[in-house]
């Protein structure tokens, strides 16, 4: 029944997005896009590879700099501003959901080092790893 219910909310959303003058997501309209869809893929597949806009572009069948454009245009922000946010969102999840440390999170999220990764998380979510994993396990106790 749980997966019925979740086809029959796809396939509504779909059609909702799918008509004329409906403003999709970014996400959406990406993943449909015949240039972006099979880079958007790759990338949310396998976010710890070292992507590159070439790599992307060429994963895609067309130029660095056009890939670039459209991505930008459809997205709404460059792709590897877009693929950061992809891997601290990925990284905020793990460190709520997992017991994983911060080297591992890292690493899942494209990073080399848990000092590069840190000073990014920060960078993008205001906290640094453990700080927001602290905080995040406060929430979630008993009689919080």
């Amino acid at each position: 029944m749980d997966r019925l219910l979740d086809w029959a909310l796809v396939c509504s959303l779909r059609s909702w997005f799918d008509r004329a003058g409906a403003d999709a997501p970014h996400w959406y309209r990406g993943l449909a896009d015949p240039v972006l869809g099979p880079a958007l893929q790759a990338f949310h597949d396998r976010p710890a590879e070292a992507w590159t806009v070439a790599s992307l572009a060429s994963r895609s069948g067309v130029s660095r700099a056009l890939f670039a454009k459209r991505f930008t245009r459809l997205m709404g922000r460059p792709p590897l501003a877009y693929l950061t946010e992809h891997r601290m969102d990925e990284a905020q999840s793990l460190l709520t959901d997992t017991n994983l440390s911060i080297a591992q999170v890292g690493r899942s999220a494209g990073y080399a080092d848990a000092f590069g990764f840190s000073a990014a998380f920060k960078r993008h979510k205001g906290l640094s790893p453990s700080s927001y994993r602290a905080m995040t396990a406060r929430a979630a106790a008993p009689g919080s």
